[in-house]
């Protein structure tokens, strides 16, 4: 069973986390499909950067999708580069291989199905080829400034950390911080989660030592810390 919220929320605890949060956020910078979305303003770019970062470091995911888009900036463009270049182009991305497969089939869906477009609707984004809950979340909210939560591991990971929610699975997350946040910060808690997640409240020893929200958090699962 799901329960919401281990903190007291009526005290102000969660909101007072995400605006410590957002007042120190330039010290960790921007995920890398943030800066591809402020870049390029495009729902596309932000798809194809979503499914190359998967299971991949921001540095990786920025230096291949710099790559492919100076090579291919439209699903027609994209479509005709061959998958063997596109291998060559997005390595060394995890599951390069599978991923510019999927690159394909996506544009040829994108083509076929909405003329080129990239849909802003949840249902049809999942039904292409890569593309799951967490991009298209990211790319609703990325791409066309939809109100959506996207939780990746860093969301999933620091949310719990944190005691705002106790939830096994991603989708579950995504659930529960819909009923705990207000929705003019539903697109701002992945921008604040995934970097602070990449630089201070890691998987294993998390540096407590310098967080800002150190005294605030429930520390729930970290057993050592830095």
């Amino acid at each position: 069973m799901v329960e919401t919220c281990f903190l007291d929320i009526e005290n102000g605890k969660v909101l007072e986390i995400v605006r410590i949060l957002l007042s120190c956020r330039n010290k960790w910078g921007d995920a890398s499909v943030t800066k591809i979305s402020e870049e390029y303003k495009s729902p596309f770019h932000v798809l194809v950067s979503c499914v190359l970062s998967l299971r991949t470091k921001d540095e990786v995911t920025s230096a291949a999708s710099a790559r492919l888009f100076a090579r291919a900036n439209s699903p027609e463009e994209l479509l005709n580069v061959p998958v063997t270049e596109l291998e060559r182009l997005i390595y060394p991305v995890g599951f390069y291989k599978t991923k510019a497969k999927n690159l394909h089939r996506m544009c040829e869906q994108l083509l076929q199905r909405f003329g080129g477009r990239v849909p802003a609707d949840f249902d049809l984004l999942v039904s292409l080829p890569g593309v799951g809950r967490k991009t298209a979340n990211l790319v609703l909210s990325k791409g066309f400034g939809v109100p959506a939560i996207c939780v990746d591991t860093h969301v999933h990971r620091i949310s719990n950390r944190l005691g705002w929610i106790n939830t096994k699975t991603p989708e579950q997350t995504e659930k529960e911080l819909k009923k705990l946040l207000p929705r003019e910060y539903w697109i701002e808690i992945n921008d604040l989660l995934v970097p602070f997640g990449q630089k201070v409240c890691q998987p294993v020893s998390p540096w407590c030592s310098k967080c800002d929200v150190e005294k605030l958090c429930a520390k729930y699962g970290v057993g050592r810390s830095r």
